[in-house]
């Protein structure tokens, strides 16, 4: 093998890796879809570039869309690394940020403070999520404009350096985008994280238990199978994977209870029995 060849050969094996781990993830088809489908173009272009063709103008920004717990963090860290990967992005680290991180209570700090995460961001992904608060509905004066402003000003200046992926409802940031002709220019790639079904609910859920060493009884396993069909999953503020999260959380309090309760007898704690499964009428799902 040429020596030239095992730089790209490297390469090419780490990019199989990380989208072996994008695979990997519970349900998101379409979203997967769409993030080889964005990166299949950036190559195309890069191909484009090395044959003397004109470029295509790309823009690497995205927008996020879907209810709370659908996996949008996580997939934003991926793209954080297949970005690093492939080159277009020297480090590919991922910087969170929300409207508090951003917004600041007084006239002339918001700009400052805005700037403040993005420098932490160059070379990398800014995820901000909930974006859409910084557009509120019939708020005028509202702060969160001035990070807008900034937030395209940076974009522009540090083009080729920064990834912003803006995460939130889909009708609110449809509307947040729409406001901003500097924004709608730099945002044209939508990717919509659907809600888990109950059958994948369920997935996340096991795949908890077995991370932490847990396994369930078969009437335990019908419960909680039960369980999942009964989530209001589809409806605004279902919290998807949070609420997979709040249910374990509150299995092994419940089994916690009974080992308490056992009066000294052997409770074998690496098994959930069906008493450990809450019912939907017995928690807040959040």
């Amino acid at each position: 093998m040429d020596q030239t060849d095992r730089p790209n050969q490297k390469d090419a094996e780490a990019l199989a890796e990380i989208f072996a781990e994008l695979d990997g993830l519970i349900g998101l088809d379409e979203v997967k879809a769409q993030v080889r489908k964005t990166v299949n173009l950036i190559e195309l272009g890069k191909a484009r570039e090395k044959a003397g063709m004109p470029p295509l103008e790309l823009t690497h920004h995205m927008v996020f869309t879907g209810h709370p717990g659908t996996g949008k963090t996580t997939v934003a860290r991926i793209v954080g690394r297949i970005y690093k990967d492939i080159g277009l992005l020297k480090s590919g680290h991922l910087v969170e940020a929300e409207r508090a991180d951003l917004v600041a209570e007084y006239i002339g700090q918001t700009a400052r403070k805005t700037k403040e995460v993005i420098d932490r961001a160059v070379d990398g992904v800014l995820f901000i999520d909930e974006a859409y608060s910084l557009a509120p509905v019939n708020v005028p004066n509202d702060f969160g404009n001035e990070a807008i402003l900034t937030l395209v000003a940076e974009m522009e200046e540090n083009r080729g350096r920064l990834v912003v992926i803006v995460a939130g409802y889909r009708e609110e940031m449809e509307h947040m985008i729409g406001l901003n002709p500097g924004l709608k220019s730099r945002f044209k790639t939508f990717i919509d994280f659907q809600d888990y079904s109950p059958a994948e609910l369920f997935k996340i859920l096991t795949h908890m238990a077995s991370v932490a060493g847990n396994r369930f009884s078969p009437e335990a396993m019908n419960a909680a199978s039960l369980l999942m069909e009964s989530l209001d999953t589809g409806k605004k503020g279902f919290g998807n994977g949070r609420t997979v999260r709040t249910i374990f959380e509150e299995i092994l309090a419940r089994q916690g209870e009974r080992l308490a309760g056992s009066g000294g007898k052997k409770v074998d704690v690496t098994i959930f029995e069906k008493e450990d499964i809450p019912e939907k009428g017995q928690m807040k799902f959040v």
